[in-house]
């Protein structure tokens, strides 16, 4: 066993499990997933951390409890389509393309999705493809999804992005009140949309959800 391929037990053993993540999709995906291509050559040795790790100024990869505990909420079943936001690199498309039917992820960095994309091919993941765009507008030629992933902390939800969830459909976040970060879960039905509060946790602000504030005159 390589030393990365020891790290990433060691990463399930001791972050995930302990987290009450036991859904064997999840935990199949997160041993697969090589988490040090995903992270660049100089950020290897703490690619398996138990703590966020910055891509680009702004954005990072969420750490490995976090996010794992962010899937379980999210559901993902074999036959779901998948709409992953912000994904950076790319390494939670990896991981949901081994649970999901098919991923679409959009990253509005340009230099993050085509790495993230050529990560996708270098791993040979035919259900998924990155590609640079607004998230807050989602993809609404290819929706409706069953699940909306957001990687990062949002403070507002466009209503053309939610309105993209079939019915049923669960849209998962970091969602920044003031200081203090939750993760939530939105559950589309009939009457619209359902909030369910999952877990404390926070991450850096996404900019294409920040909340803007409006000036009267």
């Amino acid at each position: 066993m390589s030393d990365y391929a020891a790290a990433r037990h060691a990463m399930v053993d001791c972050q995930v499990r302990p987290s009450d993540v036991t859904r064997f999709a999840i935990i199949d995906a997160m041993l697969w997933a090589p988490r040090e291509l995903f992270v660049g050559k100089a950020k290897r040795d703490i690619a398996y951390a138990g703590a966020e790790i910055e891509l680009a100024p702004g954005r990072t990869l969420l750490d490995p409890r976090c996010f794992a505990k962010m899937v379980e909420a999210a559901q993902i079943g074999s036959n779901d389509l998948v709409m992953d936001l912000a994904p950076g690199s790319g390494y939670s498309t990896a991981v949901i393309s081994r649970m999901a039917e098919a991923v679409i992820a959009i990253e509005p960095d340009q230099d993050l999705a085509e790495w993230a994309q050529g990560l996708l091919a270098s791993l040979e993941v035919d259900n998924a493809v990155v590609t640079h765009g607004d998230p807050a507008k989602g993809d609404p030629d290819h929706g409706a999804f069953d699940v909306i992933f957001i990687n990062g902390a949002v403070e507002t939800l466009p209503e053309t992005l939610t309105a993209q969830l079939k019915p049923g459909g669960r849209l998962v976040a970091l969602f920044r009140e003031g200081t203090v970060g939750k993760c939530c879960v939105l559950t589309r039905s009939e009457s619209g949309l359902a909030r369910r509060f999952m877990f404390d946790a926070d991450a850096p602000l996404l900019r294409d959800f920040e909340r803007h504030e409006e000036f009267a005159f």
